[in-house]
């Protein structure tokens, strides 16, 4: 992405007119924005947004990946009933749909790298703690490794 795409990726974060933002993230087919702005996106302002991302065909894997460990996923990974009996229901259903389509490989690009940083110590204890529990969700997944700009 070149500074114009930065420049208006800057924009977008701060705009408050939520159609707009909408508008913009549902019409792009530009995956590495998708990523960007999920990776600088703040979290306390709801799920709106991230939904629209996930939902948009050009969201990569890597991206899928970064949004679920960006809302603790790992929550869901050690204690999957501490989820289910969460009171936060737009948290627990964006939480489910990422989960379901990472698990189901419901992304059709995996273009773009995104390692949770997990430590074997963590690794080993959630995989003891559930066997069954996909590599995909605590492994870095494939594609490119990008510098994400903080903004």
């Amino acid at each position: 992405m070149d500074k114009k795409d930065i420049s208006f990726l800057e924009q977008l974060l701060i705009n408050t007119d939520k159609d707009y933002i909408i508008s913009e993230l549902t019409n792009t087919d530009n995956t590495l924005f998708l990523h960007y702005f999920a990776a600088n996106y703040n979290w306390n302002s709801g799920f709106d947004l991230p939904r629209v991302i996930l939902e948009n065909e050009s969201c990569d894997l890597g991206t899928g990946l970064l949004m679920f460990h960006s809302v603790d996923g790992y929550r869901m990974l050690e204690d999957s009933d501490e989820v289910s009996s969460s009171s936060l229901e737009e948290w627990k259903d964006f939480l489910n749909k990422i989960y379901n389509k990472l698990i189901n490989f419901e992304f059709k690009s995996q273009n773009i790298s995104f390692d949770p940083e997990l430590t074997k110590i963590q690794k080993y204890k959630l995989k003891k703690n559930n066997p069954n529990i996909p590599d995909i969700l605590i492994s870095k997944s494939p594609g490119e490794v990008v510098d994400i700009p903080k903004i």
